[in-house]
């Protein structure tokens, strides 16, 4: 009888352990299916710059890039036309022409207008501050252009002492120039002061008479070919020296090339990593036991 009665006992000591068994694992499977890792959206301002800015700047670098060739093919342009042979100015120069002979070299003769002269500045070559000396040059056939002689510096402006050449007739070799872009920094020409701050060829043919006393609005930029040791000599002496033989256009196109670029790169690095890193994020794990 007592052994009819244990055995009893453990077979209902066994079937509450099955049921509590499968009561749990039920709970789990339920607990495992209707768990949802949270996903990050993939639409996020973080996102959407990180994938705008790697197009807009490459698009700027390709830009740039253009801009580049457009340069080199101007300057190239524009060395062509300073080693050709120097040209003889008409009588009456045609001014709309005149920007596509720009940086040619032209052969003047006439007799310096000095009482006209003006200061142009202030400048600075090589470490030393000056001015510019432009004066209207009065040719043989009465006609009168201006002429940017050089540069002196500034002791040598500020007492009025500066070289004026003789009275005679003159031979220079310079390059044809249009008027000097102006910036917002630049101020204002003051005419009245004899002040100028940037070549307005206009208003300067004013100055010098205008169209009443024959000066075209034309601008020619004296060239200097000697020594360093002779420029240096007429510096000392307060002799305008004029500027070398090259063209100066600025082309900072390949900086800015490498800079858009550049920069186009680091944005594509980052955003792949943020999507690698969003993509591991949304990854289904399993659950920790």
């Amino acid at each position: 009888m007592l052994q009819r009665l244990a055995a009893s006992k453990s077979r209902w000591r066994d079937t509450i352990m099955k049921t509590r068994r499968w009561i749990h694992s039920g709970e789990d499977s339920q607990t495992a299916q209707s768990y949802t890792a949270r996903k990050n959206s993939w639409f996020s301002p973080t996102i959407f710059v990180l994938g705008f800015i790697p197009v807009f700047t490459f698009a700027l670098g390709t830009w740039q890039m253009q801009r580049l060739q457009w340069k080199v093919a101007l300057i190239d342009e524009l060395q062509e036309k300073l080693h050709r042979e120097p040209i003889i100015l008409p009588k009456r120069v045609n001014l709309s022409v005149v920007p596509e002979f720009v940086y040619r070299r032209v052969l003047l003769r006439g007799r310096w207008d000095h009482k006209n002269s003006m200061l142009l500045g202030p400048r600075v070559r090589e470490g030393s501050h000056g001015y510019h000396v432009v004066t209207p040059l009065i040719r043989s056939d009465g006609t009168t252009v201006l002429v940017d002689r050089g540069f002196i510096a500034k002791e040598f402006a500020d007492a009025n002492t500066f070289e004026r050449e003789e009275a005679g007739e003159v031979e220079i070799l310079g390059m044809l120039r249009t008027s000097h872009t102006r910036n917002s920094f630049t101020p204002d020409n003051k005419p009245a002061e004899g002040t100028w701050y940037w070549a307005d060829i206009d208003a300067m043919a004013d100055y010098a008479g205008g169209e009443a006393a024959h000066v075209q609005p034309v601008f020619v930029e004296q060239i200097y070919g000697g020594s360093s040791q002779d420029a240096a000599s007429r510096l000392s002496k307060g002799i305008p020296l004029g500027r070398a033989a090259s063209v100066d256009v600025r082309n900072a196109h390949l900086s800015y090339v490498i800079t858009w670029f550049s920069l186009s790169a680091f944005t594509t690095a980052m955003l792949a990593r943020l999507v690698l890193k969003r993509r591991a994020q949304n990854h289904p794990r399993p659950l920790p036991r």
